[in-house]
């Protein structure tokens, strides 16, 4: 068995054996085909050997005569070099001294202005000097109406135009209101000048506070950022500012839909405001070209957003004031959406409670708390309007309810609203304040309350230094801390709902009155003329 097992093993190799040789057998084969291949490829190479060296040799020296052009290249582009340095240099010199002769015309056109409106308001008190000689009046007048008659726009003369006064501003408002009168139209071309004289002063004025702005990242609640705010937040900056302090404040009570929910409504309902809002909204903003014409874009927005709110806040409806309240975060914010909750802080963070109520109880309280701070804080101002028997309520009260609109030019406006957005009602009083002292001596000159009330028609609209402002403000104005006006609202508000309450009474009594009046007149004997009638 052995035997056999070792023979079947022995074929097993025997056939393993067969099948190396064939391999072997093959391999060699290929072996011999592939050295007739190399001796064929051999042959060609030595056949077409000369070329290839003649190629190699044209090569390198082409290569060499590239090195030879390539350092010639090098050294006229150190020589061009050197010579744009000195260009370069040349023209920075010449731009920084164009610019430094720019920023000097700038002065100069603003000193200018300055000088022209001095000399203006120098005309416009001589002509009311009461004890003018008739000769001198006749020569006022023609110097009034020869610089009436100047054009506004001298910097044609020159080749340069720097920060011409434009009939409207970013934001769309009259830069200088239109006066009939002669006497306001001298006002208007002061005023245009003051306007223009900002301008011009302010791109040195504002450019560091553009690069703190820009400077600043991510806004979040700081000191640093409350002072950035009362300086005033540059237009570019302004719409991402406001959203922020509004969705901050508002991050509670905000939900995504639920404006558009609220317009579902005014579209299934119409709400008892509506025809008053329809009435209002013609009467907003006429100084405005975006609400000027009843055809523009801004109108339905702003109708949407009046009536959303009056389903959102159905114990205020609708108060005269919201509808211009709301245009001004129209303008800024643009999207309708982000203007009806501006209004919603407003009125639900920044304001007491009832300011917007039929009885405007809160704003007749801060009118008497206004009142109050007025006289500590100006004490001589105060007893001349008091000899004059001025109700200053009848300037302040709509500063109150509306935020300065239509009472400051938009670029103070904007101002005051940056800080009141973030800080509240607060930051009202201290401009209401800080504008009487701003006009203070101007307005201790006035002897006659007829002149006073005709003044304040437009002197808030003079008003054209808004760092100036800001400085009394929040700084001739401190301390003003927030715990002195809620103590003095406090007191006038029992104050004025006592009043109220009798007011109430006297004219339910009044009514009594009247009905049992007429009562004893129909019961008692008829005259007659009256059985005839």
């Amino acid at each position: 068995m052995e035997k056999k097992d070792l023979e079947q093993e022995a074929a097993l190799k025997e056939e393993h054996l067969k099948e190396l040789r064939e391999h072997v057998q093959l391999l060699m084969d290929k072996n011999e085909a592939k050295q007739q291949v190399i001796l064929k490829l051999t042959e060609q190479l030595t056949r077409e050997l000369p070329d290839s060296v003649t190629e190699a040799d044209s090569i390198m020296t082409e290569i060499e005569h590239l090195k030879d052009d390539l350092e010639a290249y090098k050294t006229q582009n150190q020589f061009l070099n050197s010579e744009v340095h000195q260009v370069s240099k040349i023209w920075s010199t010449v731009a920084q001294r164009e610019k430094n002769l720019l920023m000097k015309c700038t002065q100069l056109q603003a000193h200018n202005c300055q000088i022209e409106s001095k000399y203006l308001m120098s005309l416009r008190t001589l002509q009311g000097l009461p004890d003018l000689s008739k000769e001198h009046r006749a020569l006022v007048t023609g110097l009034i109406e020869e610089a009436l008659q100047w054009d506004m726009k001298e910097e044609t003369l020159i080749p340069i135009q720097l920060s011409p006064v434009n009939q409207y501003d970013d934001y769309g408002f009259l830069t200088v209101p239109e006066y009939e009168a002669a006497d306001w139209k001298l006002l208007a071309k002061i005023q245009a000048l003051e306007i223009k004289c900002t301008n011009l002063n302010k791109e040195t004025t504002e450019k560091p506070l553009s690069e703190r702005w820009n400077n600043l990242g991510e806004l979040t609640p700081s000191s640093e950022l409350k002072s950035l705010l009362r300086c005033g937040v540059p237009a570019m900056h302004r719409p991402r500012v406001w959203r922020w302090i509004i969705s901050h404040r508002l991050k509670q009570i905000r939900s995504a839909g639920h404006y558009h929910s609220l317009l579902k409504k005014c579209e299934n309902a119409e709400h008892p405001a509506s025809q008053q809002i329809e009435l209002d909204l013609h009467r907003t903003l006429p100084n405005n070209r975006h609400f000027m014409s009843p055809t523009s874009q801004l109108i339905p927005k702003l109708r949407r957003v009046l009536l959303a709110f009056s389903w959102q806040n159905p114990t205020i409806g609708y108060c005269q004031g919201l509808n211009r309240l709301a245009a001004i975060a129209l303008l800024i914010l643009e999207e309708e959406e982000e203007a009806f909750w501006c209004l919603v802080h407003i009125t639900n963070n920044l304001m007491p409670h009832d300011y917007y109520s039929n009885s405007l109880i809160g704003s007749q309280v801060d009118q008497k708390v206004f009142k109050d701070i007025l006289s500590e804080k100006l004490p001589r101002l105060t007893a001349h309007l008091d000899q004059l028997q001025i109700d200053l309520s009848l300037v302040t009260f709509n500063w109150f309810l509306v935020v300065f609109v239509d009472s400051l030019v938009s670029d103070l406006l904007f101002r005051v609203w940056d800080a009141f957005l973030y800080e509240g009602a607060k930051v009202i009083f201290r401009y209401a304040l800080a504008i009487f002292k701003y006009n203070e001596e101007a307005i201790l000159k006035i002897q006659d309350n007829l002149e006073f009330y005709q003044y304040i028609r437009f002197f808030t609209k003079t008003i054209c230094d808004g760092r100036k402002l800001m400085s009394i403000a929040f700084g001739d104005m401190n301390p003003f801390p927030m715990k002195l006006l809620q103590n003095r609202r406090e007191v006038h508000r029992l104050k004025v709902e006592a009043e109220l309450r009798e007011l109430e009474q006297l004219k339910a009594q009044y009514v009594k009155e009247q009905a049992e009046h007429a009562a004893s007149q129909l019961d008692g004997p008829a005259s007659e003329e009256e059985e005839e009638m």
